[in-house]
């Protein structure tokens, strides 16, 4: 009979197993699609890889654990209806533009376009990290406040953003509201409310997640703030800030929407 220590370590070689296999995975995806992409130079399928690694993953994870928990089954459910939403809706737009701007110098230097993809499988494994955890686990807990909490937080999030997604297409395909921004739905408490809902829902599933988690495991909390500090710092805001300001800087309407409308989180910043 296994000692409560030796079950730990099981469990803990168990865990760092998974998280191994998922990683390989995930570089070799990526790397494959950078290979493909800088051959063909085009960067269409950029985001929709990145989005089908994080489906792949999710349910591989919950295969490989195979221990199928309502818990696992949820959360993995979750992270599927993501991935499939926000992946078919980047492909589709980018398909429709014809291309992606950030990519217009970046996919004639195969170095940097490297980086690009090895930067996405970064971006999948740390966020998806919870995720991970959770199905790789063998011990199960009754569903409690934080599980139900984390998937409220998680639809609010996935609602939030599906529906700015929405809002901004339609005022994009009028033709009326060529050469225009948008500051009406969800863009007029928020001048990023889609971005908004990307954090919301992956911090939600950390916390449903963190219901079953012991010592290191909590670090993966390191997801929901990646994703906060990546969308805040790096990408996502800051870029679509200095476009906007290029675009119509001198547009006083936008000044003014700029000025009274709240970056990202209504009320406070």
């Amino acid at each position: 009979m296994q000692s409560t220590d030796e079950m730990n370590i099981n469990m803990g070689n168990s865990v760092s197993t998974l998280l191994l296999r998922s990683g390989l995975w995930d570089v070799g995806i990526q790397w494959a699609g950078f290979a493909v992409a800088a051959a063909l130079k085009t960067e269409k399928f950029y985001d929709l890889a990145g989005s089908g690694t994080f489906l792949f993953l999710a349910i591989q994870t919950l295969r490989w654990g195979n221990t199928f928990y309502f818990r696992q089954k949820v959360q993995t459910g979750m992270v599927a209806t993501w991935a499939v939403r926000l992946g078919l809706f980047l492909f589709t737009r980018v398909l429709q533009a014809g291309g992606d701007s950030r990519f217009d110098k970046v996919k004639h230097n195969p170095k940097t376009f490297f980086v690009y993809w090895t930067i996405q499988a970064l971006w999948v494994w740390l966020t998806l990290l919870p995720t991970m955890i959770l199905n790789s686990e063998k011990r199960d807990k009754p569903l409690g406040l934080r599980d139900y909490a984390g998937w409220g937080l998680w639809t609010a999030g996935f609602l939030l953003e599906a529906v700015a997604d929405y809002q901004k297409t339609v005022f994009k395909a009028d033709p009326d509201n060529a050469g225009k921004f948008i500051s009406t739905g969800l863009w007029s408490i928020s001048r990023h409310p889609n971005y908004l809902g990307e954090i919301l829902l992956w911090a939600g599933l950390y916390l449903s997640s963190s219901s079953v988690m012991s010592g290191y495991q909590h670090l993966s909390v390191i997801s929901p703030i990646f994703v906060y500090l990546l969308l805040t710092r790096i990408s996502g805001v800051p870029i679509l800030e200095r476009q906007g300001m290029k675009r119509y800087g001198k547009d006083p309407a936008y000044l003014d929407y700029v000025k009274n409308t709240a970056l990202l989180l209504p009320g406070f910043w």
